[in-house]
């Protein structure tokens, strides 16, 4: 492979990334080539060692998911974690993914229970002054307070253990990254050592 068609496929694995990040990475790699060059390797042989730039890209767009999960922690970058780390295709990956959607479901279902358990909690804290129940118009509108918080409270829980979840894929990416990345710096410094003086 040259190095025209593996930085044009890490560009376009790269499609999405903000275009700052794309270009020092596809800079990073032109100056893999550029020193390559220099120590009087092939076009074909650095590309062999820096690995399958489709690959590559696909850790690269995990990696920067993670990163951003971790500055913004919000449901944008949470997807976008994920995504990428569904991205990577590795076959692990594949065995996680029923688990993952299984539980992906269940906490959107906990999520849609909690929404409506709320609402009810404010139907009946709005409704119950004007209706026969007993105990009065107090006990209606306690009942809706206390319907309200058990709500928020499961809320806040269901925050907490998605943040979690979200977490612990986010580390597995990075476990995973680690595992498939290309050992670049050995390999450079097997041939800074076998090179010629």
């Amino acid at each position: 492979m040259t190095r025209a068609e593996f930085l044009s496929r890490l560009k376009k694995g790269l499609v999405g990334l903000p275009i700052s990040t794309a270009s020092d990475i596809v800079n990073d790699y032109e100056t893999h080539f550029t020193d390559g060059a220099a120590a009087g390797r092939t076009e074909a042989e650095v590309a062999a060692a820096l690995g399958d730039p489709d690959r590559l890209a696909r850790e690269l767009r995990a990696e920067a998911g993670a990163q951003r999960w971790h500055q913004e922690k919000n449901p944008s970058a949470a997807a976008g974690a994920v995504f990428a780390v569904l991205g990577l295709g590795a076959i692990d990956i594949l065995i996680l993914l029923p688990i993952l959607m299984g539980v992906i479901g269940t906490l959107f279902g906990v999520g849609i229970a909690v929404i409506a358990l709320f609402v009810s909690g404010g139907a009946i804290m709005v409704a119950g002054p004007f209706a026969d129940i007993p105990g009065g118009a107090f006990a209606s509108i306690l009942a809706g307070l206390g319907l309200m918080a058990a709500a928020a409270s499961a809320g806040a829980l269901l925050a907490i253990v998605t943040i979690w979840l979200v977490n612990g894929i986010v580390w597995f990416a990075r476990l995973h990254y680690r595992l498939l990345k290309p050992a670049l710096e050995p390999q450079s410094s097997n041939t800074a050592v076998g090179d010629p003086a």
